[in-house]
């Protein structure tokens, strides 16, 4: 605690009320954002407005000199006000309250105003201060903050809490070179010397989390597709800015529009700009007025594949659902930060059918949220949808699969289930209601409930508040001329609770000439399938054909056969995941499912399916197959891959095959045909690659120890043309060294803080450091790995604790690294369970291997 004594006198008259009150009031001066103070202001305090100013200087290590005059009405002086202010003591010059200089009183992360120069009704507090750094992501000539979920407390003096909105009054000063960005227009714009000062208009309302502003050396474009907006951007390949820039425009608009007539309420705000931040560390970010993306996913060149376009313009069409579901109806606590991102997603998909029309859009949701969801539902790291927050420092840990992945499938289920017209009717009433204000479940449930004859509490109650899936079994008999007589579905739940998931989907009866598509209807433990009865036998049964069900599938004895033979390209997509889930909990051994997948590999002609293929065929192989099963195989799926590489296909194939191969081509033969593609001596017709791919098959011909590894990196680096590709570039170096020592080194000095400012990098560094190939020489460093997770969490952005553990102990399947896993809990009992969720999450394929390898051995 920091107090300044320059107006002691005035201090010592209120010290006595203070110090009385000062026990009582603790709880709600914990570290973060307790429910206990942030329930006390949220009546305490309203109508808010923060007037910021932010004085950039020229360079990165020098302080940001920073003003805040905020505005706001209290209705209750029984508490001081707390503002939060995560910043060092030091970073306050001066606080003032109504006029009057206050003791600077900094305690666990608020500065305190004492009620004695509050009033009731209106308050205005001045703070002068040096604005914080950890979320203000600073580069040499670039700046841009990211604050969610509870970061705006570490830049600035606030009440860093969703329902508490506001309006903005920004003033930026920064060198004269510099473009600006921030969630209102510009209003006024004045040269002093080597800096430009600009002054923003007055906001839109909108959460703390949401305020934003970049500033940089950064290009412009703006463009009306129907609204006027404004982009800016560092992107330097002329190919890539020529064929991207007018389709992020028109992808914006076509959202916007959509969303318009979807919700039946006008785009709320007052604009929809946009910056493109090289190596960002999420796809992107829907801050008000001024989303952020990831550069290198909004700019594509002709090389891109259909995939990477669809993923393109889903992102677009993800943040600019915010600006309705999470901008315009904000959660009021973080415990439903869910219901923002599940309806970004659901939305998105949605817009994606009049976008891409010839896409399969149930393919596309398959495809786009299956495998993930059950990557951590099917872990001990699993938790419900909804979850619980008792502080918003832990908000962080909330994001993941679940929440982005799980919740888009319950809510399809949902609108399913009501019907689509009384869904959408429902969704309408929802945003009219709390617009420019906040909502939680409850609040949306009563609505649609009114919408439905459905029992939404007691369906919500399994799917949003309970962990986990399904695990589907099957008794089907036959009578005496092979006719189904019996047809009983059954579910239990994974994890052995009593949980039922009420669920629609269907199963496909195989015949010879045509496949019966059959609706099921769940709502219990078991369901007599009433329907089949007096079918013929089928030749197989293809469960959840429609990819709508939720859980682990029943596969028959053709199942797996039968696969290659489905014409329906949904049907074979839920099929091939349906196998790999059977494979993980041991009713399908590895090797089956990696020959199956092998089969597809060779015949798939559908791109969304054949990249579900491609990414279990590489799990199976690296993680799940013991050392003799891989060198037996290697040499086949680098033949079969490489041979289907010379045959006539679309370009987009032949792009995800050549992934698959660039990733396993390490056998003396591959290896030498990966360089020779790399070093242009072989040419395959219709893959078209970039400088990207290049830079990739480099990177992974270093890791698999080519005789010429040094100079291929050399090359690679003088080729790069882009300065920030080129700055990830050496700092990914020291991790593809063949050198051990220097790969040593590169973990080491990831204990340094600054070293991880650019999560992006580090993560695909660490995956160097790991990778399968180089895990022997890296396992001494797994419990470094873990042993820093903590500060990860505590200094890194929202997803990048799980990264790092993906990418470093996650990327195991040996006894000894499950063993560290062990030894590290065992010696930590204290350890967050917060972060021992995303470990065991992290970990599911390291567990899993235990068995499996085991029985294969």
């Amino acid at each position: 605690m920091k107090i300044c004594y320059s107006f002691l006198s005035f201090f010592m008259l209120m010290t006595i009320g203070f110090s009385q009150s000062k026990q009582k009031e603790m709880p709600l001066l914990d570290n973060g954002v307790s429910e206990a103070l942030a329930h006390f202001r949220k009546q305490q305090i309203s109508i808010v407005t923060y007037g910021l100013s932010f004085e950039i200087p020229e360079q990165k290590q020098q302080d940001i000199v920073s003003n805040l005059i905020l505005n706001l009405d209290l209705s209750d002086l029984s508490k001081p006000l707390y503002l939060d202010f995560k910043e060092k003591s030091s970073n306050i010059k001066s606080v003032e309250a109504n006029g009057k200089n206050t003791p600077i009183v900094h305690e666990n992360g608020h500065i305190v105003i004492p009620t004695q120069v509050l009033t009731l009704g209106k308050n205005t507090i001045a703070i002068s201060f040096i604005a914080g750094n950890l979320s203000l992501n600073r580069n040499d000539d670039f700046l841009y903050t990211l604050l969610v979920p509870d970061r705006a407390s570490t830049l600035f003096p606030c009440f860093d809490q969703p329902d508490l909105k506001a309006t903005y009054k920004l003033s930026l000063t920064v060198p004269k070179d510099w473009s600006v960005l921030a969630g209102a227009d510009v209003k006024e714009k004045a040269e002093k010397g080597n800096f430009t000062a600009y002054i923003f208009e007055e906001s839109n309302k909108m959460s703390t989390y949401l305020f934003s502003f970049v500033a940089g050396k950064f290009k412009s474009i703006t463009e009306n597709p129907g609204l006027e907006m404004t982009m800016l951007y560092r992107e330097n390949n002329p190919e890539k800015i020529q064929v991207s820039t007018d389709t992020i425009f028109k992808l914006h608009q076509q959202s916007l529009d959509f969303l318009e007539k979807y919700t039946n309420y006008k785009f709320p705000f007052q604009k929809l700009d946009f910056a493109s931040i090289p190596f960002f560390q999420y796809g992107g970010m829907e801050h008000v007025g001024a989303i952020q993306y990831k550069e290198s996913t909004l700019f594509l060149d002709n090389s891109a594949t259909d995939s990477e376009k669809l993923d393109r313009a889903k992102l677009i069409a993800h943040e600019t659902s915010h600006m309705w579901f999470g901008d315009l109806v904000t959660m009021k606590w973080f415990d439903d930060v869910w219901m923002k991102e599940v309806f970004a997603n659901f939305m998105a998909d949605k817009i994606m059918n009049p976008i891409f029309p010839k896409v399969n859009h149930n393919l596309q949701f398959l495809t786009a949220h299956y495998a993930n969801a059950y990557a951590e539902d099917r872990s001990l790291g699993t938790h419900p949808i909804k979850q619980n927050l008792s502080n918003l420092k832990d908000a962080g840990s909330l994001y993941g699969a679940i929440i982005y992945n799980k919740a888009p499938i319950m809510m399809r289920q949902l609108e399913a289930s009501m019907g689509e017209a009384a869904f959408q009717k429902g969704i309408e009433k929802y945003i009219k209601k709390y617009a420019n204000d906040n909502a939680d479940w409850n609040n949306l449930v009563e609505i649609l409930d009114a919408e439905t004859p459905m029992d939404l509490q007691k369906w919500s109650k399994v799917w949003v508040n309970k962990s986990g899936r399904a695990i589907f079994t099957n008794k089907v008999e036959y009578d005496a001329q092979n006719r189904i007589k019996k047809f009983e579905i059954l579910q239990n739940a994974e994890d052995k609770s009593n949980n039922i998931w009420p669920q629609i989907f269907q199963i496909g009866l195989v015949y010879s000439d045509h496949v019966k598509a059959v609706n099921v209807n769940i709502k219990d433990k078991n369901l007599l399938l009433k329907e089949v009865i007096g079918f013929e036998k089928p030749l197989s049964i293809i469960y959840n054909y429609n990819g709508f069900g939720y859980g682990v599938f029943p596969l028959d004895g053709n199942t797996i056969e039968s696969v290659l033979s489905l014409k329906d390209e949904v049907a074979r997509a839920s099929t091939y995941i349906n196998i790999y889930e059977n494979a993980l909990i041991g009713n399908v051994a590895p090797i089956k499912a990696f020959d199956c997948f092998l089969k597809g590999i060779q015949q798939e002609q559908n791109e969304l399916v054949l990249k579900i293929i491609a990414n279990q065929t590489s799990s199976v192989f690296w993680k799940f197959l013991t050392k003799k099963q891989q060198t037996k195989v290697k040499k086949q799926l680098e033949d079969i891959l490489y041979e289907r590489l010379q045959t006539a296909l679309p370009g987009n194939i032949k792009k995800t095959l050549f992934n698959l191969f660039s990733s396993v081509a390490y056998s003396d033969s591959a290896k030498a045909k990966l360089y020779q593609i790399w070093n242009k001596e072989i040419v395959i017709p219709n893959l078209k690659l970039n400088e990207d791919d290049y830079t990739n098959i480099a990177m992974n011909l270093a890791i698999f120890k080519h005789e010429k590894a040094d100079e291929i990196l050399n090359i690679t680096k003088a080729s790069i043309t882009n300065t920030d590709k080129q700055r990830r570039f050496e700092f990914l170096l020291p991790s593809l060294s063949k050198d051990e020592s220097v790969r040593n080194a590169f973990i080491e000095s990831l204990k340094d803080d600054k070293n991880r400012e650019k999560e992006s990098w580090v993560a695909v560094g660490l995956s160097n450091v790991y990778h399968p190939l180089r895990q022997e020489s890296a396992q001494k460093y797994i419990r470094f790995s873990l042993d820093l997770v903590e500060e990860i969490q505590r200094t890194g952005d929202i997803f990048f604790p799980k990264d790092w553990l993906n990418n470093t102990v996650g990327k195991y399947s040996s006894k000894f690294a499950f063993d560290e896993v062990q030894r590290f809990l065992k010696e930590n009992p204290n350890f967050s369970p917060i972060l021992k969720r995303k470990l065991l999450q992290a970990t599911d394929g390291l567990y899993r291997a235990q068995n499996i390898k085991k029985e294969t051995e």
